[in-house]
């Protein structure tokens, strides 16, 4: 599959219409419905589903979206890599996050970078440590974001001096916010939202001093926005990390950290045979100075 008929499939899926693709490539209708009979034919699947107005996608076609737009971010992000100068240092980086107060160290270093470097840009992605790992793995995301610990056989990290403490999100009328902290025994039979990342179950599980599945979780999150909403509408308390959601003003929330006290360090990694560009290896260089000197 080359690079040029990935796209040529993306626009289509994206105009709906042959006339209104091959209008956004600047190809002939007749060139674009060959190409795509050609590509179909390669794979031996049935990627459209033609209609009178419009053109639709079959499932192998979903499937080939998404794995095209990976194709063609990481072709376009390879050759920004490489035809960064290496007299005016320009080029993307790109950083997957989750949600942490961390990510303020990444801003400061990101701020200095820009003053030194202003024609650098800056790509964030946001998810959760899987999402962030697996973008990661395919080379889509330069560095990322995590809470440790981490897979020291497959990425290379700098710790950060900063660390986030886990607690529990509800209403501040919630008789539990009297506390000024949340032990297992309090939470044992509360309607909880937790995080499904595996290393926060284990994290959770071993705090708890007993197995996961004897907590009462009636709700997993990606992102901790939603579900703070859902506290809100008291269907539960969130497990969560401190400083990601505004508890002050006329919020109707508040957080409370567990006790014993649990606490996660920061890193920020990449893949140990990462081979970066003049901005990547800048930015890195920056952030060991600032947080390894």
């Amino acid at each position: 599959m080359e690079i040029r008929i990935l796209r040529y499939f993306l626009a289509v899926a994206k105009e709906g219409t042959i006339s209104g693709a091959a209008e956004l490539m600047n190809v002939t209708q007749p060139t674009l419905s060959r190409q795509l009979m050609e590509l179909e034919d390669e794979l031996g699947k049935k990627l459209f589903i033609r209609g009178n107005r419009k053109i639709t996608l079959t499932e192998e076609g979903h499937y080939l979206r998404k794995r095209a737009e990976e194709i063609i971010e990481l072709a376009d992000k390879t050759k920004l890599d490489i035809q960064t100068s290496d007299e005016v240092i320009t080029g993307d980086i790109f950083i997957g996050s989750g949600e942490t107060d961390a990510m303020r160290t990444i801003a400061k270093t990101i701020k200095d970078m820009n003053t030194a470097y202003p024609q650098v840009k800056y790509h964030i992605f946001s998810g959760n440590a899987d999402d962030v790992t697996e973008k990661l793995d395919r080379g889509l995301i330069d560095f990322g974001l995590l809470i440790e610990p981490v897979d020291k056989e497959k990425y290379a990290y700098l710790r950060l001096p900063v660390a986030d403490t886990w607690g529990l999100l509800m209403r501040k009328d919630s008789p539990y916010a009297k506390l000024d902290h949340i032990t297992p025994k309090d939470i044992a039979n509360m309607p909880l939202l937790c995080s499904r990342q595996t290393m926060v179950k284990d994290e959770i599980t071993n705090w708890f001093g007993k197995s996961f599945d004897e907590l009462n979780v009636i709700s997993t999150y990606n992102l901790l926005y939603n579900a703070s909403l859902m506290v809100e509408e008291e269907v539960g308390y969130a497990i969560c990390l401190d400083r990601l959601v505004n508890t002050t003003g006329k919020s109707k929330l508040c957080f409370r950290p567990l006790y014993p006290k649990l606490e996660c360090g920061l890193v920020i990694v990449w893949k140990k045979d990462q081979v970066f560009s003049r901005a990547c290896e800048l930015f890195l260089n920056m952030l060991r100075d600032k947080y390894l000197a």
